[in-house]
């Protein structure tokens, strides 16, 4: 799986193993539709080892950590358990370490898919995946978000109570405080850590994860993810997609076409917009029309998409590039997409293209509608063999 991607559960009961080369400590949270516990007792892990629904058990010897969830069991009102991740040692990060998450059948142990997040650093924790209720089904999804903060700082943003060092032991509520021998997360450090996002300056580096537009402009780098809410509330309804290039180093035109596809939530190809279909989904996604050469200044290509208008069997859109005149993007100057508000044409999300390769398609970026109701973009950057739309909606498909 990749950063964002998910996948069905064909089974009731399934376990998420998450092995790395040194010792870690997993956790799971049962979330809202708010994305917050209920109380303390949602939060799974080494001191409070089973829930409603939702179970932990150690590893041992070279098993790892891991977090069952029977979604027979979860109580109503819980959309979503996350499954995270931090490692042992204290202060330790993920820097030079590759967790690899296991999602199996709980009850005969195979597999039923892998994730691996990209471009880790200063990360102490992750939400590494997270298994979700969407219109009445159950499904994983592969996340990567880092917290800098380590588990504390996770416990927090969902909701948790984290004791302070100077806390009575009496506290009803668990804590974070584990046996001899050192915990990995013993309190948040000094200040108390505040229910803050994770890692999420306008520019953060790879792998830190979700951001949102609070702090106005955003530069994704690949893989990143974006929540297009501001203030916590969803910032606005009709946006457009901008897509530019610039013409090969040798000097020759380009032929470079911008399209999106659109799926629904069993990632279903609804329709594509492209040159050739300039309005899909009733007039929700119009495409401005095709740009033979990428000569001139500003977005060669715009898609304008009305969230607020598109039906809501639409729940993925993914924005892609072809070169339909055969040249590959290693002959392209420049390539990038960036997402403004239709209203004041203001620039919210940007993502440059700073790496490529010898294909003649790439998807760029897309955009996931949560269950809550709100969108997020994520940055892709994946390159295919593809010169038209057509080949890019199986591989687009895979990329939701």
């Amino acid at each position: 799986m990749t950063p964002g991607s998910n996948i069905p559960l064909p089974v009731t009961r399934v376990t998420v193993d998450v092995a790395a080369p040194v010792r870690l400590d997993v956790s799971g949270l049962l979330l809202t539709a708010d994305g917050k516990v209920r109380s303390d007792n949602d939060f799974i892990f080494y001191n409070q080892p089973s829930g409603q629904g939702v179970t932990y058990r150690s590893g041992s010897g070279s098993s790892p950590d891991s977090i069952t969830v029977d979604t027979t069991a979860v109580p109503q009102g819980i959309e979503k358990i996350v499954v995270t991740a931090s490692p042992d040692a204290a202060g330790q990060t993920f820097q030079g370490i590759e967790p690899t998450a296991t999602i199996r059948n709980a009850d005969d142990g195979s597999v039923l898919a892998s994730f691996t997040p990209p471009q880790l650093g200063a990360e102490t924790a992750l939400v590494i995946v997270e298994v979700y209720l969407r219109n009445g089904a159950w499904k994983a999804r592969a996340v990567g978000q880092g917290y800098s903060n380590g588990l504390a700082g996770i416990a927090t943003d969902f909701g948790v109570t984290v004791e302070e060092p100077a806390a009575p032991a009496a506290a009803p509520a668990p804590t974070l405080h584990q046996p001899p021998p050192a915990p990995p997360v013993t309190t948040p450090a000094a200040p108390p850590v505040p229910p803050a996002p994770p890692v999420a300056p306008p520019a953060p580096a790879p792998g830190t994860g979700k951001i949102n537009l609070d702090k106005g402009r955003v530069s994704l780098q690949k893989n990143q993810t974006v929540s297009l809410t501001k203030g916590g509330s969803p910032f606005l309804s009709q946006v457009k997609m901008g897509l530019g290039w610039e013409p090969a180093y040798r000097g020759k035109d380009i032929d470079l076409d911008a399209s999106v596809i659109a799926y629904g939530p069993q990632r279903n190809h609804i329709d594509s917009c492209y040159f050739g279909k300039l309005s899909i989904v009733n007039g929700a996604i119009k495409h401005s029309g095709d740009n033979l050469t990428g000569e001139g200044g500003g977005d060669d290509e715009v898609i304008v998409v009305d969230l607020g208008r598109l039906p809501q069997e639409v729940t993925g859109l993914v924005f892609t590039v072809n070169s339909f005149s055969g040249q590959k993007f290693t002959e392209v100057a420049k390539a990038y997409c960036r997402l403004l508000d239709a209203a004041t044409g203001e620039e919210l999300v940007r993502f440059d293209l700073t790496s490529a390769e010898p294909q003649t398609g790439v998807m760029m970026a897309k955009l996931i509608k949560q269950f809550s109701g709100e969108w997020e973009m994520t940055a892709l950057g994946n390159f295919v063999k593809s010169r038209t739309v057509r080949g890019m909606v199986k591989p687009s498909a895979q990329a939701l």
